[in-house]
């Protein structure tokens, strides 16, 4: 790979990872929880449910 090491350098200080290794993992791991957020935010308001709540709530046993 081919990452500016100025760019590693200030990324690991940021971060606070240790290792190399370490850094590109949750980056990587970042950026996918990002786009499959970003995905989810799309679906906002397309999905139907169709659920009734009171029909939940009803079957729930809530001892208080």
């Amino acid at each position: 790979m081919d990452i500016p090491e100025k760019l590693i350098e200030e990324a690991m200080e940021l971060t606070g990872a240790r290792t190399k290794s370490q850094l590109i993992r949750e980056a990587l791991e970042a950026q996918i929880a990002g786009i499959k957020r970003k995905r989810l935010i799309t679906l906002k308001g397309s999905v139907d449910l169709d659920i009734d709540l009171d029909n939940l709530r009803s079957r729930i046993d809530v001892k208080v």
